[in-house]
């Protein structure tokens, strides 16, 4: 997504990918010794709340916690100590901790999220999706979204998203799949030359086994996914859910609940169904033109 608005957002950051699968992992061990949240809480002398929102990964996992948890729970010391160093790496800050003075708390989350994912399917109704901007694209669309920010902090969000990029090229690279309007090529972002380089990146990355770049055109009228920017993460690990992250003017919002992500997923396919990768590569290439 392009995370190119300013504000705090109504709900926590997403927590690391690591963070969540340990969660998970500390429910099914309660869960496995037939405990309630009340009791894990008695035993480290903490509301029922604090247990739920380590479960959640909505707090660091601090290791005297775990560590008594899981001797509460029955676990041997070999399982606890292994437990324990992860959860120590877990608490350890991303590669994107650098940026954290121009990075929006509420898309830390999000960068975690595609970094550990194995698949991203995006629906981008403004721009072209973060992870396949040029440089001079995506400095317009950050100018744009902080208005008033220094120049300083313009390069430093335009560095943060050119190294998320590098995600795409590695040997275990994600499957992606962009669904954009065609809207996305008709917004003139930092004029016509900016424009043809743009789409000119667009189809050299859509050539690309392991991405797919559509466009919903114009006569494809009213449809289902005509709403907010949206990406749905899914992940190797079986502890981990779908997850998708929706943005809305002011932060965003990251659903895991099965209906919600259906929901999202099924607007997703339908979209693809109004497009066909001959019919956007020829989209692309007619635009491209028109801004020769």
């Amino acid at each position: 997504m392009n995370e190119g608005r300013s504000g705090a957002g109504n709900s926590p950051s997403a927590p690391t990918v690591l963070r969540m699968i340990l969660g998970r992992r500390l429910q099914e061990r309660r869960q496995d010794a037939g405990l309630t949240l009340d009791q894990a809480a008695r035993a480290l002398r903490v509301t029922s709340l604090t247990i739920r929102r380590l479960e959640k990964a909505e707090v660091g996992l601090k290791p005297l916690y775990v560590d008594k948890l899981l001797e509460t729970y029955g676990a041997d010391r070999q399982e606890i100590d292994e437990f324990v160093a992860l959860a120590e790496r877990a608490n350890e800050p991303g590669w994107w901790h650098v940026y954290r003075d121009v990075l929006p708390s509420w898309f830390s989350g999000y960068v975690s999220l595609e970094s550990g994912a194995t698949t991203l399917r995006t629906y981008e109704p403004h721009y072209v999706t973060g992870l396949l901007q040029t440089h001079d694209y995506a400095r317009e669309v950050l100018r744009g979204g902080f208005p008033g920010g220094s120049e300083e902090d313009l390069e430093r969000r335009v560095d943060l998203r050119l190294r998320r990029q590098c995600l795409l090229d590695g040997p275990d690279a994600p499957t992606l799949w962009v669904v954009l309007e065609e809207t996305v090529l008709h917004r003139v972002v930092g004029g016509p030359e900016v424009m043809r380089e743009q789409i000119d990146r667009l189809l050299e990355v859509s050539e690309l086994e392991h991405v797919s770049v559509d466009v919903v055109p114009f006569s494809a009228g009213a449809h289902v996914g005509a709403c907010a920017p949206f990406t749905y993460f899914r992940f190797k690990e079986p502890e981990l859910p779908d997850i998708v992250y929706s943005e809305i003017l002011s932060g965003a919002m990251y659903l895991d609940q099965r209906s919600d992500v259906s929901a999202h997923l099924e607007a997703h396919n339908r979209m693809s169904l109004l497009t066909s990768d001959t019919d956007s590569r020829a989209l692309l290439n007619r635009m491209r033109k028109e801004y020769s």
